[in-house]
């Protein structure tokens, strides 16, 4: 939804997310319109909040939200249940990318494009990875090139690798899709991806480096989950190193503790900054399974843990550092342009934090979404 009336925030320390110290800022239709050290105006139906030292950063983009629910793989009851507006605002999440997963026969794809769309008419940012875990890849339309031409949401494919669930394709198979979509990329301005869930099996790599050794660049494949096994972690920070983005996962499955653990694991090995990315995986399943195969246990993804994600990353390191990954790193990794920045013509994703980094406000174009650690504005259904 659009925002209702000019807001003049004043006293805030920005980060953008580079620290910029205390500034004063105009927002109107939706956009960041000035960013001073003092602004005195005076409009028809102006807003002053005074933000009062709080600390003020671009909202987070988290591209991996199962918004229709994930999850299956303990039969019918398993099914994950789908995301609500209020749940993004409390996760301090302006922007976000839906995704399916293990399910491909009741979770559709036509489902995942109108859930995206209906939060972004709620007032988030929303776009989506068509297709789930299987090869040959699900689509609403006839190929992956169309997809990406005809759905504006559509920025590239999910696939799975390494993981008994998926359907195992091979490296050409794989080549074929990443050659598809930056194809579709390079025609329609929007990059093209492929978004792989990554398994316990590092394998995986060999076919990224084999596709890439074909001479498609690294650009276009973009592993996940890739924390959650030692070897699979190795692989990945050696993947970064040759250009790559990885993304670590913020829900949970991080072999060496947490998120924050994993991202600190891989500055200290050389990985620089600008090639990590952090997302949730939230709404989907959590299954354990034992070395039979058989699932013994089964939780839901939440997206708050990307708040606590960036709040235990500065108290490692930095602010600046703790929100870089998934604020200016995945808007320029995605080509989100309007994202992931607090500058003059950025978006007005806006997120108030207080001096020990909790989460008291949230502007989604600049629209108020939270005031005071308060959700104001909900979902359609939502009480």
């Amino acid at each position: 939804m659009a925002q209702e009336h000019p807001i003049l925030i004043k006293n805030t320390c920005v980060f953008a997310p580079e620290k910029i110290g205390m500034r004063d800022l105009f927002i109107a239709g939706g956009k960041i319109v000035a960013m001073e050290e003092k602004l005195e105006l005076e409009l028809p139906g102006l807003e002053v909040i005074d933000a009062e030292g709080a600390y003020v950063t671009p909202g987070l983009i988290d591209q991996h939200i199962h918004v229709t629910g994930g999850g299956g793989e303990g039969g019918w009851k398993s099914r994950c249940p789908e995301l609500v507006f209020s749940e993004l605002v409390n996760a301090g999440v302006t922007s976000f990318l839906g995704v399916s997963g293990t399910d491909s026969m009741s979770r559709s794809i036509e489902n995942l494009l109108a859930k995206v769309r209906g939060l972004t008419q709620e007032g988030a940012s929303g776009w989506m990875w068509t297709s789930n875990y299987s090869y040959p890849v699900t689509t609403i339309t006839d190929s992956v090139k169309t997809e990406l031409f005809a759905i504006p949401e559509v920025l590239g494919v999910k696939l799975a690798l390494g993981d008994h669930r998926c359907s195992f394709p091979s490296m050409e198979q794989v080549r074929a899709i990443v050659a598809d979509v930056r194809v579709a990329g390079m025609l329609t301005g929007k990059v093209g991806f492929l978004h792989v869930h990554l398994g316990d099996i590092p394998s995986s790599f060999d076919i990224f480096d084999g596709i890439v050794n074909s001479g498609l660049p690294i650009k276009h494949i973009r592993p996940t989950h890739v924390a959650r096994h030692p070897k699979v972690f190795e692989r990945a920070m050696e993947f970064a190193k040759k250009g790559g983005f990885i993304d670590i996962t913020t829900g949970g499955g991080c072999y060496m503790g947490t998120a924050a653990d994993a991202f600190k694991m891989a500055i200290e090995n050389g990985v620089p900054l600008d090639r990590i990315t952090l997302s949730s995986d939230g709404h989907g399943s959590m299954p354990r399974f034992n070395e039979a195969g058989e699932m013994v246990g089964l939780g839901v993804g939440s997206i708050m843990c990307d708040i606590e994600a960036v709040r235990d990353i500065a108290k490692m390191y930095d602010l600046e550092t703790a929100l870089t990954p998934m604020t200016k790193t995945i808007a320029g990794a995605l080509n989100l342009e309007g994202k992931g920045r607090v500058e003059v013509g950025a978006d007005a994703d806006l997120l108030f934090l207080s001096k020990d980094y909790a989460l008291t406000d949230v502007f989604m174009k600049g629209r108020q979404c939270m005031k005071k650690g308060e959700v104001i504005v909900k979902g359609a259904f939502e009480e």
